[in-house]
């Protein structure tokens, strides 16, 4: 059986919901933004941006983190932080689902948002990741 701690990799879904008309400004951001994760953030593993089939607005960053520490250091990233900024002038909707056991540390930073939270630990399975 595994072991699941803060070492462990984790899923987080940031479900968004983008303003009526500022779908492709929203867009650009994310790709801008993206590209800066890619190539300054080596723990986080997977990163996309999906749109929901049924409401265009509506948006699922998926992102699969190596453990706390690369957490810590995408929301600490300056491209990330203004992401952050620009999508409360282009959004309306934020909240965060975490799938895998985090530490105290890590749940207080994802509190400290004051974003919609869910946490989801692990109980059993396997991560290849």
């Amino acid at each position: 059986m595994a072991t699941f701690d803060q070492s462990t990799p984790f899923i987080l879904l940031a479900r968004i919901h983008v303003k009526q008309g500022c779908v492709d400004q929203y867009l650009e951001l994310a790709r801008v933004t993206d590209a800066a994760v890619q190539s300054s953030e080596p723990g986080m593993l997977h990163h996309t941006i999906d749109q929901d089939p049924e409401d265009p607005q509506m948006f699922v960053w998926s992102e699969v983190y190596a453990n706390e520490k690369a957490f810590a250091l995408h929301v600490s990233n300056p491209p990330v932080q203004e992401y952050l900024q620009k999508h409360a002038e282009l959004g309306d909707g934020f909240s965060i689902e975490d799938y895998g056991t985090i530490g105290e540390e890590c749940r207080k930073l994802m509190e400290s948002f004051g974003l919609a939270l869910k946490i989801y630990p692990s109980k059993l399975g396997y991560s290849r990741v």
